[in-house]
């Protein structure tokens, strides 16, 4: 079995389901692009720099890529238009398998740290307390004994949302409801999870990026209570980024690695959106990794993110592509 054929069938469906407006528009521009031309020239590659940029894959990353097929068109002396397709692929497959980081198989955990301590941050409307909802569905499915921390008390609709995902799934929650401190709720999450001997915890934080001062302090507090418990806790601070926003998501990530430690990154929402290159972009240039995508609504197209998938399920021509 080949590495672009790793994953379940299933799996792959939805990820070319989720991926297919990303696909459809950028296949589209890069047909018109090529209409006419029978190698790859400084036109060609003119064109294809603005179809990647405005895809929303990045400035940055975007000439790192032009720069490397420049060096195939240069070292091949003549490629032809239908080899493009392949070629990007290739090139961007390389690019993000740069990144030092290991694509996670499954929903699994570390076993020598119980219970795994996740906190959760993004700003508001990004899906994060939907994302953590699936998460906590996905762990429990796994296997895992999960408990919830409400600590984005800031908002009322954040702490019944985590309470109604408890509810579905089946996984306990502690909230002290809104306007409360937050930190105290992350103390009181760990404490039943230790005593619990819990697999994993998930905690809420509040998204307030335009004042990142008292989100530094908030983050910090929230920190230090928990370390009472678990001192090198939390293991995990997960950035979740709306991938329909584009650059945008882009400036989040730069906001939010400036005010804390982000390890980890879930991006949301990319199956409403034909800006799925912003992954590419993201994982390129922050060198976080991505654990996490959003590819539909249901619990189960939240997926653990291989980059070898992604860049398959990318250049994975729709019929509506090939038209």
């Amino acid at each position: 079995m080949g590495l672009f054929n790793i994953f379940s069938k299933e799996k792959k469906e939805s990820l070319d389901k989720g991926l297919e407006k990303s696909k459809e528009s950028f296949f589209g521009k890069l047909s018109r692009a090529v209409v006419g031309k029978s190698k790859v020239d400084a036109d060609v590659l003119d064109e294809l720099e603005e179809i990647l940029i405005t895809s929303d894959v990045g400035v940055e990353t975007t000439v790192k890529i032009i720069e490397r097929i420049e060096s195939r068109v240069s070292r091949d002396k003549y490629l032809g238009v239908a080899e493009l397709d392949s070629i990007l692929r290739e090139e961007i497959a390389g690019l993000l398998s740069e990144n030092n980081t290991e694509d996670l198989k499954d929903f699994s955990l570390p076993s020598d740290k119980r219970p795994y301590v996740i906190l959760v941050v993004g700003v508001n409307g990004v899906g994060k307390t939907t994302t953590i909802g699936k998460l906590s569905a996905q762990f429990k499915a796994a296997g895992h004994k999960v408990i919830l921390g409400a600590a984005d008390t800031f908002r009322a609709a954040a702490v019944d949302q985590l309470k109604l995902w408890g509810e579905r799934t089946g996984v306990e929650v502690i909230s002290h409801g809104m306007n409360t401190d937050p930190a105290s709720v992350a103390f009181d999450t760990v404490k039943q999870a230790v005593e619990q001997q819990a697999d994993v915890v998930l905690i809420d934080t509040a998204g307030r990026l335009h004042n990142k001062v008292n989100l530094m302090n908030e983050l910090t507090k929230i920190k230090r209570v928990i370390q009472k418990f678990i001192p090198e806790a939390p293991h995990e601070v997960m950035l979740v980024l709306d991938g329909s926003t584009g650059q945008n998501a882009m400036i989040q990530a730069k906001e939010f690695t400036k005010a804390t430690d982000v390890s980890a990154l879930a991006i949301t929402k990319l199956d409403g959106t034909a800006k799925g290159g912003v992954v590419i972009g993201i994982s390129d240039q922050f060198k976080i990794p991505v654990k996490y995508i959003g590819v539909g609504e249901r619990v189960e197209d939240l997926q653990v993110f291989n980059r070898l998938e992604f860049v398959d399920s990318l250049f994975k021509k729709s019929e509506a592509s090939k038209a």
